[in-house]
């Protein structure tokens, strides 16, 4: 844990989503690892990713294991930017390089935690781990400082990290010209 920075942001829960757009954004971040609690909430978030165009995906235990596997495997060569994962789903994740891990939610259980920011800073390189401490997280905060055995460096962001873009326009499904209706059939009597 020596070459993982960590760094814990105080925010609100509604300003949690912009925070994580921003610093993926702003910061131009190639790859990040980022953790939620549930599997609804991994995929409400890997959701509103998508819809602000950051190409992502997800890894729960209720994806099946190929699609994990492929989905790793898409977010190692770069095809995917966030991979959005609960904890069951996390461990034992090697990606040479990764350099950001993202506690969306703060973990009940501060082993958790260390396995989470365990996925960057390894083989001697350096890494970034970012948490985000809302109403109802801050509250684990010193079971995690005790399980780890210092203090975790808790700031506030700054305001203009706190306002998200618009989603991108859903696209429009286009509806088949055709029909296949009966009584848009003409029948052509010929004499011979």
């Amino acid at each position: 844990m020596d070459t993982v920075e960590q760094v814990v942001y105080i925010v609100t829960t509604i300003d949690k989503f912009a925070l994580l757009f921003n610093i993926v954004h702003r910061q131009s971040l190639k790859q990040a690892l980022v953790f939620c609690n549930r599997r609804d909430e991994v995929r409400k978030l890997a959701k509103m990713l998508t819809r602000h165009g950051i190409k992502c995906s997800m890894l729960s235990g209720e994806i099946p294991q190929k699609k994990r596997i492929s989905r790793l495997e898409d977010f190692k060569t770069g095809k995917i930017r966030v991979l959005v994962a609960t904890d069951v789903a996390g461990r034992g994740i090697h990606i040479q390089g990764m350099d950001y891990v993202i506690n969306f939610m703060l973990p009940h259980d501060p082993e958790d935690y260390v396995h989470r920011i365990g996925r960057t800073g390894r083989a001697g390189a350096t890494g970034t781990s970012v948490g985000f401490a809302d109403e109802k997280d801050a509250f684990y905060i010193p079971a995690i400082e005790a399980f780890i055995e210092q203090k975790l460096n808790c700031i506030e962001p700054n305001k203009e990290w706190l306002t998200a873009p618009k989603p991108i326009p859903a696209r429009k499904k286009r509806r088949s010209r055709r029909r296949r209706n009966k009584k848009n059939i003409r029948v052509i009597y010929v004499e011979l």
